[in-house]
C-alpha cells in the first residue's frame, strides 16, 4: 500500500512596497497576539488547544485577527509549548532544578514580532498560471503578489494537494513555506545494504568507498569562526552590518553540501537496489567530551540534518533505510569482526589486531555498518525512514 509523504516547497515572494507593508503589518499584529495569548496559557497552565482557544479567541478577534488567522495564533502558541515541554523532558534545558531551567520555566514563551504565520486554504489562494499569490492580511485582502520559484517546484504545486503554509520574512526577503503531499514509492526487498560512516573530518563515507571529505567545509567553518571573531572585537557599525549580512551563510553553505552528499548517497542505493544503514547517533553531543577547541567542531556537525535529507530522499523512491547502533563500529574489523581498541591507529588508518588487514578506517567502519544494516534488515526490523512533519 502506498503512503504519502509530506514536503516543503519555498516561494519568494516578490510584494510591491504596499503590499510588504501590509505583510509586516500582519506579522506584527499576529505575534503580539500571540504574546498575550501565550501569557493567559502561562498564567491558566491552559496549553491545549481547544481549551485555550475558549479562553483566548473572542480577545483576539477583537484586536482586529481575522477568525482563521486567530484559530492559527492559538494553535501556534499551543505548539510552541508543545515543543518546550517535549524539549525540557529530553533535558535540553538542564537538569530540574537548574538555573538554565528553571528560568524557561518561569516565563512564557515570547514570539518575535516577524516571526513565521501559518496559513491555510482558507485565507491563501495561489494562482499557478499567473505565479501570484492572494492571502489576508490585517489591511484586507492582499491580491497578486508575485512569486519565484523552479519549475520543478512549480510542478510539484500544480500536481499535489496543498497543506498549511508559513509566512515569514528573512533578512528583507518575504517566503511562502508550502507543505505538499506527495505521494512515495512502496519500498523493495533490498539485495544488500549501503553502509554509510558519519563524520566531520569525512562528512560520509560509504561502504562502496566513496569518501565525501569535510576539509573544504571545515576550513570555511574556520574562516568563518575567525572572521566573526575579528568582525565582534571591533565593534564598529560597519562591523555590525557586515555580521548581519554574514548571518546563516555558514549553514545555508552546510546545507546544500547535504543536499549534494544525500542526493549522491540516495541515488546508489536505488541503482544497485540497495538499502542504507545509517548510525543512530541520538545523544552524541551528550554522550562524547571533547576539549575546548573541538566542541566547536562537534556541536557544527549537521549529521541530523543530513540523515534527515538520506531518509526523505529515499522514502521518495522507496529506498529502504535502517539505523544501526554505532558502538565500536570504529573499532570492528569489516572482514574478522575482531574488536579491539587499538585497531584504529589513527583518524584514517586502520589496522586489524587479529587478521592484519589494512584499511581505510572510516571505509572500514562504513563496511561494518552494511552488515550490521543486513542483520537488522534479516531479523524482520521495519525500516525507520520518518514522516518528516
Amino acid at each position: 500500500m502506498w503512503g504519502v509523504l509530506t514536503i516543503m516547497v519555498q516561494l519568494k515572494l516578490a510584494p510591491s512596497p504596499e503590499q510588504a507593508a501590509a505583510l509586516a503589518a500582519t506579522l506584527h499584529a499576529v505575534n503580539a497576539q500571540a504574546d498575550l495569548v501565550s501569557q493567559v496559557a502561562f498564567d491558566t497552565g491552559t496549553t491545549r488547544n481547544f481549551p485555550l482557544r475558549k479562553l483566548a479567541y473572542a480577545q483576539v478577534r477583537a484586536a482586529g485577527i481575522g477568525s482563521q488567522a486567530a484559530q492559527h495564533v492559538i494553535k501556534k502558541v499551543t505548539d510552541a509549548y508543545t515543543a518546550l515541554a517535549a524539549s525540557i523532558r529530553n533535558g535540553n534545558h538542564g537538569r530540574p532544578g537548574s538555573k538554565r531551567r528553571r528560568k524557561v520555566e518561569s516565563k512564557p514563551i515570547a514570539f518575535r514580532p516577524d516571526a513565521a504565520q501559518p496559513y491555510d486554504a482558507r485565507n491563501l489562494s495561489f494562482a499557478l498560471d499567473a505565479r501570484t499569490i492572494s492571502l489576508w492580511t490585517v489591511r484586507g485582502r492582499v491580491k497578486g503578489v508575485p512569486f519565484v520559484c523552479s519549475p520543478e517546484q512549480l510542478k510539484v504545486l500544480a500536481e499535489h494537494k496543498h497543506g498549511e503554509s508559513d509566512l515569514l520574512v528573512r533578512d528583507g526577503s518575504w517566503y511562502l513555506l508550502v507543505s505538499v503531499t506527495v505521494p512515495d514509492t512502496p519500498e523493495y526487498e533490498p539485495d544488500g545494504f549501503l553502509g554509510v560512516d558519519l563524520g566531520i573530518a569525512n562528512i560520509a563515507t560509504t561502504s562502496d568507498g566513496h569518501i565525501m571529505a569535510g576539509r573544504k567545509l571545515n576550513r570555511y567553518r574556520q574562516r568563518q569562526a575567525r572572521l566573526r571573531a575579528k568582525l565582534q572585537k571591533k565593534g564598529t557599525k560597519s562591523t555590525k552590518r557586515l555580521l548581519k549580512k554574514q548571518r546563516r551563510k555558514e549553514s545555508r553553505r552546510a546545507r546544500d553540501a547535504n543536499h549534494c552528499i544525500s542526493k549522491r548517497i540516495v541515488a546508489e542505493a536505488e541503482r544497485t537496489s540497495r538499502g542504507i544503514a545509517l548510525e543512530d547517533l541520538t545523544g552524541i553531543r551528550q554522550r562524547v567530551r571533547q576539549r575546548k577547541p573541538q566542541r566547536a567542531a562537534l556541536h557544527s556537525w549537521s549529521f541530523r540534518q543530513l540523515g534527515d535529507f538520506i531518509c526523505y530522499k529515499a522514502k521518495r523512491v522507496g529506498v529502504p533505510v535502517v539505523f544501526v547502533d554505532p558502538a565500536y563500529s570504529s573499532r570492528e574489523c569489516a572482514d574478522c569482526s575482531c574488536v579491539h581498541r587499538r585497531n584504529r591507529i589513527s583518524q584514517a588508518r586502520f589496522v586489524c589486531r587479529s587478521c592484519g588487514v589494512v584499511a581505510h578506517a572510516d571505509r572500514n567502519a562504513s563496511r561494518v555498518l552494511a552488515r550490521r544494516g543486513q542483520e537488522a534488515w534479516n531479523a524482520g526490523r521495519a525500516s525507520r525512514v520518518p514522516d518528516l512533519p
